[in-house]
């Protein structure tokens, strides 16, 4: 039986410090970043099955960024461009958007649906 491939086991890099840097474009494919910083512009960067877990994000630009099989458990964001951002199938479990616990809202939304008929 072979040996199934971590998905995250690709290039350590984490615990690096990105400032001042455009990374406009870039593709991070299987890249352990775990604990990095950054202080740079990603927008339209990919990021697939990356390890981002206690990743720190300030003053970003992730516009039109894409992320899939990302771990992003105990990361930080901070004065982000997230514009044209979409979450699907995500584990969303004690995330806080603004120091509100997203399921709250979550809940909200769907009330708010169900009040108005939709």
């Amino acid at each position: 039986m072979p040996h199934e491939k971590d998905p995250f086991d690709g290039p350590d890099l984490q615990g690096q410090t990105y400032a001042r840097a455009n990374m406009v474009q870039s593709n991070f494919d299987g890249v352990n970043l775990a604990q990095s910083r950054f202080f740079a512009v990603l927008s339209d960067t990919t990021f697939s099955d990356t390890n981002l877990a206690r990743a720190v994000f300030d003053d970003v630009n992730l516009g039109d960024a894409r992320f899939n099989n990302i771990n992003l458990s105990n990361a930080s964001f901070d004065n982000i461009n997230f514009s044209n951002a979409s979450i699907d199938n995500a584990n969303l479990q004690g995330m806080t958007i603004n120091g509100i616990q997203v399921s709250d809202l979550l809940k909200a939304y769907e009330q708010q649906c169900r009040d108005d008929g939709i």
